[in-house]
């Protein structure tokens, strides 16, 4: 009985230890404003840390042998313990190379650099998943104008997805309803030099999709996102409309199977339900919080924290 009370006060002081002690937090973000950043701050401030806001794409790197220093407005970065990342598409460079700085400084970072360059890069990303058996929409890329219409006949039916590699948020993707149409998409985008993925339609979808939520390896928030009518695609901002669900359990096999591959701790799994099982669209490695926030209620921006705690207390 002394054995076991003695064990349970052991893993009670380590976990008030955990819960108070300061963890210096850096949160890079182009603009303290954001949701997302704000409800990092609050959670982070709320559990008695030290947080800072930096704008990564206002760092200065100093690289030479066997020592790596950052600088913010010429004050030189250290006694960091943690990071978290929120990095967007247009700074993903820059920034994949600020959070390898703070990598090779040895401190903690709850988004790696690799996994940021392997999630973002959309074409590489549906490689890597289709190569170990994850569902993905059938998908092409075509490069040579002379193949566009041979090489749509991989997609059975009328209707196809183009979208840019590049694009984020809903924007540059087309619902093509004809062949001819496909065409005229795909001609439009290589005439501009803009890389496309060509898709299949999920009809079975019906305009929605589902985001997942994964900290940790595990999944802690899962909503369902509908298009409105007339749009097909399911972007919030674009009037889309969301509730919370639970996930199936392959739902949640998928999301947990993609984030380890690309070796993400934190991430949004974007899937689409159809009659071969969940097709995963995206794997986001800087999800926005709002939108999964204020329609499940759920504060995954503690969660994000607790996580940066324990692997800071551990690094």
């Amino acid at each position: 009985m002394s054995i076991i009370s003695g064990s349970l006060i052991v893993i009670l002081l380590h976990q008030w230890f955990i819960k108070f002690t300061d963890v210096n937090i850096v949160i890079l973000s182009r603009n303290p404003a954001l949701y997302s950043t704000n409800s990092l701050v609050h959670a982070a401030t709320k559990r008695g840390h030290s947080v800072r806001v930096i704008d990564h794409l206002l760092c200065d790197l100093v690289i030479k042998r066997n020592q790596l220093e950052l600088y913010y407005y010429n004050e030189h970065i250290e006694g960091v313990d943690a990071v978290i990342p929120r990095i967007g598409s247009s700074a993903t460079t820059y920034g994949a190379a600020i959070v390898r700085q703070f990598e090779a400084m040895g401190i903690y970072t709850c988004l790696k650099s690799d996994s940021l360059l392997k999630a973002r890069d959309k074409l590489s990303c549906l490689q890597y998943l289709a190569q170990q058996d994850i569902g993905v929409p059938l998908s092409l890329v075509i490069n040579n104008q002379m193949m566009i219409r041979e090489m749509l006949t991989h997609i059975d039916g009328d209707r196809k997805i183009i979208k840019l590699v590049s694009g984020t948020h809903g924007l540059g993707v087309v619902l093509s309803e004809s062949e001819q149409n496909a065409e005229s998409v795909l001609e439009a985008f290589m005439k501009v030099k803009q890389r496309a993925l060509t898709q299949e339609f999920i009809k079975e979808a019906d305009g929605a999709d589902i985001r997942l939520i994964v900290v940790g390896n595990k999944v802690i928030a899962a909503m369902i996102r509908q298009a409105p009518e007339g749009e097909f695609r399911s972007n919030l901002h674009r009037g889309a409309s969301s509730h919370a669900i639970s996930p199936t359990s392959d739902e949640i096999d998928v999301a947990l199977r993609a984030t380890k591959l690309l070796g993400l701790e934190v991430a949004g799994v974007d899937l689409l339900r159809s009659s071969r099982g969940p097709l995963v669209l995206e794997v986001n490695a800087s999800p926005g919080l709002e939108g999964i926030e204020t329609t499940t209620g759920l504060d995954v921006a503690a969660r994000i924290v607790q996580l940066v705690e324990r692997n800071a207390a551990q690094h």
